[in-house]
């Protein structure tokens, strides 16, 4: 859990009501000196202030984007309103909440956020175990397992590349074990963790 508010008395306060459940937190008192601060690598959400001395909480959630921290985003403001909160959302945020807010209320919403970082995390996970056994593929293989993705029966795929169907099976069995799958509906499932971009690229 990381904070950013100007208010000491709303930091203090935050931080008595997430230590009351178990919930360890970071504050700090502007966006500079949360950018410069060291942020935990750990299932959290980051609850801001929209309005603070010189970068905006608004400002600040970009630069978070840009930086590659994804936790959820909570908008805590004593000045909301709809543009505003509107912004905050299309930036991807999380939440909008105005002050005052019941401990209740922010408990719960805390509590999804954190959850729906806890599935991020978990969905990155497993993209990044998939890119690594892709990229473990020949040239040939991940030719063979587009096709296979994409519905063909072995002899289908050989006519493609003009080789024999039991080529394709040699290949299909290499496919299946170095993804660490067994099935193909198994291997679908893998297939749609890897980015695009990575499918694309080895494509082009």
């Amino acid at each position: 859990m990381v904070i950013a508010d100007d208010s000491a008395k709303l930091r203090e306060a935050l931080e008595e009501l997430f230590l009351s459940v178990e919930i360890e937190t970071r504050s700090f008192e502007n966006a500079k000196s949360l950018l410069e601060g060291g942020l935990p690598d750990r299932p959290g959400c980051f609850i801001l202030d929209v309005r603070m001395p010189g970068l905006s909480g608004l400002d600040l959630q970009t630069q978070l984007v840009e930086r590659g921290h994804l936790m959820p985003i909570i908008f805590l403001t004593g000045h909301g309103d709809v543009p505003m909160s509107i912004r905050a959302i299309k930036g991807g945020a999380f939440d909008f909440r105005t002050k005052p807010i019941r401990d209740q209320d922010l408990l719960d919403a805390v509590a999804a956020a954190i959850d729906a970082d806890r599935a991020r995390r978990a969905i990155d996970q497993v993209a990044h175990e998939s890119v690594g056994r892709f990229n473990s593929l020949s040239p040939r293989e991940r030719q063979v397992l587009e096709f296979i993705v994409g519905g063909l029966l072995n002899k289908q795929i050989a006519y493609e590349l003009g080789v024999t169907s039991a080529t394709i099976k040699l290949h299909r069995g290499s496919v299946m074990k170095k993804m660490e799958v067994r099935s193909v509906a198994e291997l679908v499932r893998v297939w749609d963790h890897i980015p695009l971009t990575i499918r694309q690229g080895d494509a082009a």
